[in-house]
Order: C-alpha cells, then sequence, then structure tokens
C-alpha cells in the first residue's frame, strides 16, 4: 500500500513539474522599453537582425563592417506579433543615436535572435 501512495506521489509530482512551461514563456515576451545589447557573431552579417547592407552603409560615408554595434546597448520601441506565431520588435540605440549614421531604427525577429546569440537580454 505504501508504494501505491508513494507512486501516486511522484506521478503527480511529475505532472504539475510539466505545467509550469507556459508561466515561463510568458514571462520571455518582449516589452516596450526591455534593453537588449546586441553581440557579435560569428557570420560577416546578422541573419535576425534587419541592419542595412554594407554597401548602402559605405554610399553614406561609413566603414563597412558592424564593429561598431558589437555590445551596443538597444531598448524596443515597438512589439508587433505575427500570425505565424513569431515576433518582430524595432529597435532603437539606447541613447537616441542612428545606426552606423544612417538608420534611427532595426527591425529583429525576437525569439531567433535571442536563440542564435546574435543579442541578448540585460538584467535590471
Amino acid at each position: 500500500m505504501k508504494r501505491i501512495y508513494l507512486l501516486l506521489l511522484l506521478v503527480s509530482g511529475f505532472a504539475f513539474a510539466n505545467n509550469t512551461h507556459p508561466l515561463e514563456l510568458k514571462q520571455n515576451d518582449p516589452k516596450i522599453g526591455d534593453v537588449l545589447v546586441i553581440n557579435s557573431t560569428s557570420n560577416i552579417k546578422y541573419n535576425h537582425i534587419d541592419f542595412p547592407q554594407l554597401n548602402i552603409i559605405v554610399k553614406k560615408g561609413n566603414v563597412a563592417n558592424y564593429k561598431s554595434v558589437h555590445g551596443k546597448r538597444v531598448v524596443i520601441k515597438e512589439v508587433v506579433n505575427h500570425e505565424s506565431g513569431h515576433t518582430k520588435v524595432l529597435l532603437g540605440n539606447e541613447d537616441n543615436t542612428k545606426f552606423f549614421g544612417v538608420v534611427k531604427h532595426v527591425e529583429a525577429n525576437y525569439s531567433k535572435a535571442l536563440s542564435s546569440g546574435e543579442m541578448s537580454k540585460v538584467n535590471p
């Protein structure tokens, strides 16, 4: 009889432990005003953050590389949830300057950019 109670307690413990996952997803949703950091990538370009192309940066008179945004703190200005399930965010510099002296805001796929390491959250 003790084995049945122990087994029942163990099974119910696993069942309730599995229910915490949806709460975790709600806490990770982006909010306007959240601060993120743009990390350096092993690739030449960013795949999930829509920075201007390097030739556009050169035409505006700046150096053709993305090193100026490595470690840059950005703020979420707008959040757009698409029907397909992914979330796009509009990012602006924390100090309200332009990226590469060209664009004021850039768009990024929030979940893919975080999971690939292109950007990371700043803990308050």
